[in-house]
């Protein structure tokens, strides 16, 4: 029995033609019956580091009953000279977060997959307290199960005060060991509601795991690293896959 979580979170690999540039995590996202892979944004496209994908490529597993099979399946990210991809704005600039919606008919007809829905986010009158435990799942360094193809959990704890945006960006803080290669990830916490619990992935779906956090003056002989990250509050997915 494999746990339905491992089965929302999926590699990305991103291409320039054939020259393969960098892995990332990703997860699938579902909404009226459409289905999107969501990652970070700068995986797709990142000026600062001159980064400009042409495709990209997720794993995908094709049979129930064994694991270890499984196919790539590639998605170009520019349609006519435009970007096919979805991103976010608000008040504060561009957010790190980029959904992809994926043409179900293409998928191989045995795909085996979970995907969060709007249901897995968060409700207002949820109190997520300072501390509470949270997985990071994704694919660091590109490390992960390379029998079964399955992505590895990192241990994370929420922060930043839930709910705030801190110093007015659109995510939270969580305090976790990453590495590159985690961007994408989509960051949880096991749900309590009887809904979760049925729909066979309980789990809450907080954020969308970005990049580490630094301090600008900080001594790299003297001072570790903070260990923070950001995560982006996951409720942007709900204005990303309107219509």
């Amino acid at each position: 029995m494999i746990e339905s979580l491992l089965l929302a979170a999926t590699r990305v690999l991103t291409f320039a033609q054939q020259q393969p540039l960098t892995n990332a995590s990703g997860f699938f996202f579902e909404r009226d019956g459409r289905l999107f892979l969501v990652t970070s944004r700068h995986v797709l496209a990142d000026e600062p580091s001159k980064h400009f994908p042409d495709r990209i490529e997720i794993e995908l597993h094709i049979d129930t009953d064994d694991m270890s099979k499984s196919t790539g399946f590639s998605i170009p990210l520019y349609r006519d000279g435009k970007s096919i991809w979805r991103q976010g704005l608000d008040a504060a600039g561009a957010i790190d977060v980029a959904v992809i919606e994926i043409e179900r008919p293409a998928l191989p007809q045995t795909v085996v997959h979970r995907a969060f829905t709007p249901a897995h986010l968060p409700r207002s009158f949820e109190p997520i307290e300072v501390g509470t435990s949270l997985l990071v799942v994704g694919f660091p360094l590109g490390f992960h199960d390379t029998l079964h193809h399955m992505p590895v959990v990192r241990n994370a704890v929420v922060a930043s005060a839930f709910g705030l945006r801190f110093q007015g960006h659109g995510y939270f803080l969580t305090d976790a060991r990453t590495h590159r290669g985690t961007s994408g990830a989509p960051v949880v916490m096991r749900a309590k509601e009887q809904e979760h619990v049925q729909s066979g992935l309980p789990w809450m779906l907080l954020g969308v795991h970005s990049a580490v956090i630094d301090v600008g003056t900080r001594d790299l002989n003297i001072d570790e690293a903070l260990g923070l990250n950001c995560a982006w509050y996951a409720d942007i997915l709900l204005t990303l896959t309107e219509g």
